[in-house]
C-alpha cells in the first residue's frame, strides 16, 4: 500500500510479439523501475506463427510482480499496452480453443487478397483505418470460418492478447479503440464495430468485447490477482492502447513535422494526426488514440530480423554476441555509401508496407565481382534502410513535411546503423534516452487520464545523440535508391512463381 512516505507512481507494461517489458514512472516523470521478460514463438508450419495465451498471461503478472516487488510498494495505478492484430478463440467457458495468433502470421493470404481485389476493399480499409492484409483479425476470423468451422462454431469470443488479460483481470470483455482500429473490424469514425467487416466474417457484435476509450479505467481487480501483485484493490487499471500508439506517445512523437521510426524486429514509420491519412495503394494505417488523434503510417516485416539472418546465413553465427555486432558493422564501415551499386530489396519475410505482398522475396541486385562479403553486409542493412525512407516518403507525401526523427528500437545502440539511416533519409534524427517507449506511452496516457500531467509533452527525455545526414551520402544513395523502388514491381511476377519452391 501506498503510505505518506512513498513517492507515488504508475507502471506502464507492454506485452509485445516477443517479450513483455514494463516501467515504474514518477509524478515527475522519473523511471525508477523496469522489468523486461522474454518469450517464444511457435512456427510449426511456413506461414503459422502462434503463442500459448496462458503463457503471456503468467509472464503479464510475473513483470508486475517483480516491478512492485522492487519499489516496494504499489503503485497508483497500471497501464497497458500491447502488440496489435493479435488473434485468440475463446469458447463459452471463457477458456481459449486457440492459441494466439499473432500479427505474423500470413496464413490467411490468400483470403487477404480476395477481400483486396473485391469491390468493397477501398470503403473497408478506410472505414477501419486497418490495411488488408493477412495480419488482421478480418481475415484470420475468415480463415478459423474456412478451415477450421469446429472451432468457428464453437467460438464465443474473439479477442486480442490484452482482452484476454484483462478478462483475467476483471471479469469483463472489454477493448480499447486502438487495438480495435487494428482489426480491420472497427470503424475508426463511428467508434463501433464495423457491419460490413463483420458480414464477411459472419460475426455478429456480442462475438467481440465491448469497445472503450484508451483512457478508460477500473478497479477491484480480482482477489487472486490482487495478492500475486501485492496491491490493493483500490489501485486502478488503465486499458491502454496499442503498442504503436504508445510508442508515438513514448518517444514523444505527436508534434507535426515529427514521425517515429523504429527498428526491432521488424519496422515502422508513424506520425500523429488529427484525421486519418488514406492511401489505398500503399495503405498507410489510421489507428486510433485518443479522441482526437490517429497516429498514422506504414510497418515493415524486415528489419533487425535481416540482421539477425545475415548472422546465421552468411557468417555463420546462429546467436552472435555484442562483439559480433560490433565487428558486422566495422566490417560495413569500410564499404563506400551506396556500396557501388549493389542493391538488396529485403522481402525475405514477405512485406507489409509498401508491397503488402507475403509471396515477396529477397533480391540481391548488381552484383560484379568487385563485390565482396563486406559489400553484401553492407547491402543488406542499406537495403533496410531503403525499405524504411520508402514509408517515410509515403507518409511525408501525406501529410505535412517530417523534419524530425525520432528513433527507437534496438539499432540505435549501432551508431553506424543510425548514420546511415541519416544518409539515406536526408533527415535529420533524433536519438533519444528512454526505455521501452510503448510502455512509457502507456504510463504517460494514464497520468493524463488521471489529470497529473496536462499534456502528453509535459516530460521532454533527454537527447542522447542529434545525427545530421551526409548530403554526399545521400546522392549516393539517392541513386541506388531510385532503382530500389523499380526492383518490386519488376519482379513480383517472379517472385510469386518461385514462392512455393
Amino acid at each position: 500500500m501506498v503510505n505518506e512516505v512513498n513517492v507515488p507512481y504508475f507502471i506502464g507494461i507492454d506485452i509485445g510479439t516477443g517479450s513483455t517489458k514494463a516501467i515504474a514512472i514518477n509524478s515527475k516523470g522519473t523511471i525508477i523501475s523496469n522489468s523486461q521478460s522474454y518469450y517464444s514463438t511457435t512456427n510449426f508450419k511456413p506461414g503459422y506463427s502462434e503463442q500459448d495465451p496462458e503463457m503471456l498471461l503468467k509472464t503479464f503478472v510475473d513483470v508486475l510482480a517483480k516491478i512492485v516487488a522492487d519499489v516496494k510498494y504499489a503503485p497508483i495505478s497500471i497501464s497497458l499496452s500491447s502488440a496489435m492484430h493479435g488473434l485468440i478463440v475463446i469458447d463459452n467457458n471463457n477458456k481459449p480453443i486457440t492459441p494466439l495468433i499473432t500479427w505474423s502470421d500470413t496464413r490467411s493470404e490468400e483470403i487477404a487478397e480476395k477481400i483486396h481485389s473485391s469491390a468493397d476493399a477501398e470503403n473497408i480499409y478506410k472505414a477501419t483505418g486497418t490495411p488488408i492484409h493477412a495480419m488482421s483479425p478480418l481475415c484470420k476470423i475468415i480463415w478459423i470460418r474456412e478451415n477450421q468451422p469446429s472451432v468457428f462454431n464453437a467460438a464465443f469470443k474473439f479477442i486480442s492478447i490484452k482482452e484476454y488479460i484483462w478478462n483475467n483481470l476483471f471479469g469483463v470483455y472489454e477493448i480499447d479503440h486502438s487495438i480495435a482500429s487494428a482489426t480491420g473490424l472497427f470503424d475508426i469514425e463511428s467508434l463501433n464495430w464495423n457491419d460490413p467487416s463483420l458480414q464477411l466474417c459472419q460475426i455478429k457484435p456480442d462475438h467481440l468485447s465491448k469497445p472503450v476509450p484508451t483512457d478508460f479505467m477500473r478497479k477491484n481487480v480480482l482477489p487472486s490477482v490482487a495478492n500475486a501483485l501485492q496491491i490493493s484493490n483500490e489501485t486502478s487499471f488503465c486499458i491502454g492502447g496499442s503498442d504503436g500508439c504508445m510508442a508515438n506517445l513514448g518517444s514523444y512523437a505527436i508534434d507535426k513535422g515529427t514521425a517515429a521510426l523504429t527498428i526491432g524486429t521488424s519496422g515502422a514509420v508513424r506520425i500523429a494526426s488529427p484525421k486519418p491519412i488514406y492511401n489505398f495503394k500503399e495503405m498507410i494505417f489510421n489507428y486510433v488514440m485518443d479522441e482526437h488523434t490517429f497516429i498514422c503510417g506504414g510497418p515493415v516485416n524486415n528489419g533487425g530480423n535481416i540482421v539477425q539472418w545475415l548472422f546465421k546465413s552468411l557468417l555463420g553465427i546462429p546467436k552472435p554476441s555484442v562483439q559480433d555486432y560490433q565487428d558486422l558493422f566495422e566490417q560495413i564501415d569500410s564499404v563506400p555509401a551506396g556500396s557501388n551499386g549493389l542493391i538488396f530489396l529485403p522481402y525475405l519475410y514477405g512485406e507489409r508496407a509498401p508491397v503488402w505482398d507475403g509471396r515477396s522475396s529477397g533480391v540481391f541486385f548488381g552484383i560484379k565481382p568487385l563485390h565482396t562479403r563486406e559489400y553484401f553486409l553492407c547491402a543488406a542493412v542499406e537495403g533496410i534502410c531503403y525499405s524504411m525512407n520508402q514509408v517515410l516518403k509515403i507518409v511525408d507525401s501525406s501529410t505535412e513535411k517530417i523534419e524530425k526523427l525520432i528513433v527507437g528500437g534496438g539499432f540505435i545502440n549501432t551508431k553506424k546503423w543510425v548514420e546511415m539511416l541519416a544518409d539515406i533519409t536526408g533527415k535529420k534524427i533524433f536519438v533519444i534516452e528512454t526505455e521501452d517507449s510503448s510502455a512509457v506511452g502507456a504510463a504517460l496516457l494514464n497520468m493524463k487520464a488521471m489529470k497529473l500531467i496536462d499534456s502528453y509533452n509535459a516530460f521532454k527525455p533527454a537527447v542522447k545523440e542529434i545525427v545530421e545526414p551526409n548530403f554526399e551520402n545521400h546522392k549516393k544513395h539517392q541513386e541506388n535508391f531510385l532503382i530500389f523502388e523499380s526492383l518490386y514491381p519488376a519482379l513480383k511476377t517472379q517472385m510469386h512463381q518461385l514462392y512455393q519452391k
